[in-house]
């Protein structure tokens, strides 16, 4: 297959929704930990397609829902800051903090610009040097390459005034945090743009330690259908492994060139995630010959005790406990316009893949 619209054939995605009510004769509970997974089942409607035997379920994949409170005040406390510029992706700027958000923090005269890349932080520190810029980094080990580069770049550039606050997180301790927490997960969709850094190593253990199945999937319809199967003929099995669907895109070792970065100027570090605590060696934090450029280590600012909002339940949905529809405020107080958490902010958060698509 070579064509999007071979990958959205109906009479593939039918066939193989045939084949996987065929044998699955066992209940089984399937965990996706992506964010672009948890939109593309919503949206094509996968949870359609399967027998009861099989129960999906959400997990920490989204990059803005999973990043702490903690984080999202002290990112606010440095726009406060005379002569910061705070350069952010879109969806952070819109997500609450204890007691404003950035978004809110702009409205008030703070300096926040919305970025796509940040290199383009780079650019405006490089063009502004009378201003202290800072960007939030968030997300998995697919875009921590790219902010891992860009501190490479700012070395080289000799800059001064370009500062990250690192929120980056690895994927494999989290997914072990959750089965060690008793979550019932006999599997995991494990997130295909991930993998295509890192590689499939990372998720042995929990297929041999653990006995989990994995399997590194696409996000096509015929990619959710074909990873589903492939993760059910492994439980009726009883032959966990970790297997690559997205062939297309994955290979088992991985981006060594990223992989070489992400070593260079990060290193594990335990993290603070929401609704999950601390988790050892889950963040990625600034290696010491690259400090300078470490706004933790060059900013003083007092962060308030982080406070959830009152009501929501985000922790509990990233922990796969509970859904969308199990929130009081869900669609009624907390919509895409006027958000309460985070998972109704993001783009890839599970409340707003519910609300779109409302189950």
């Amino acid at each position: 297959m070579q064509y999007l619209t071979e990958f959205r054939n109906k009479d593939i995605i039918l066939a193989l929704s045939e084949e996987v009510k065929r044998i699955s004769t066992k209940e089984i509970t399937l965990m996706e930990v992506c964010g672009g997974h948890t939109m593309a089942i919503h949206r094509f409607g996968i949870h359609s397609l399967l027998p009861p035997t099989i129960r999906l379920i959400s997990g920490p994949g989204c990059p803005v829902c999973v990043s702490s409170q903690h984080f999202l005040d002290a990112a606010i406390a440095y726009s406060k800051i005379p002569g910061v510029v705070i350069t952010t992706y879109g969806d952070l700027i819109r997500v609450p903090g204890s007691v404003s958000s950035l978004e809110k923090e702009n409205a008030a005269g703070r300096d926040i610009r919305i970025i796509y890349s940040p290199l383009e932080a780079l650019e405006i520190a490089g063009k502004n040097p009378e201003k202290q810029v800072i960007f939030p980094g968030i997300g998995f080990e697919t875009t921590a390459p790219a902010t891992a580069a860009t501190i490479v770049e700012a070395k080289k550039a000799k800059l001064q005034n370009f500062f990250v606050l690192s929120a980056h997180k690895v994927m494999p301790p989290v997914m072990k945090a959750l089965v060690n927490e008793g979550v019932k997960i006999d599997g995991f969709i494990a997130p295909g743009h991930v993998s295509a850094i890192t590689g499939t190593a990372i998720y042995n253990d929990l297929a041999d330690v653990f006995k989990l199945g994995v399997v590194v999937t696409g996000f096509e319809p015929v990619d959710l259908m074909q990873a589903i199967l492939m993760l059910v003929r492994q439980f009726e099995s009883g032959l966990p492994k970790v297997e690559i669907q997205y062939q297309r895109v994955v290979q088992s070792e991985g981006n060594k060139i990223a992989q070489g970065f992400l070593s260079q100027v990060f290193e594990l570090k335990d993290d603070r995630w929401r609704g999950l605590g601390i988790i050892p060696k889950s963040g990625l934090k600034i290696r010491n010959e690259f400090s300078f450029f470490d706004a933790e280590k060059n900013f003083n600012v007092t962060v308030p005790e982080p406070a959830d909002p009152k009501g929501c339940i985000c922790g509990s949905i990233l922990r796969g406990l509970k859904t969308p529809n199990d929130c009081s405020l869900f669609a009624k107080v907390c919509t895409p316009s006027f958000p309460v958490g985070a998972c109704m902010v993001s783009g890839e958060g599970n409340c707003a893949a519910f609300y779109k698509y409302r189950l």
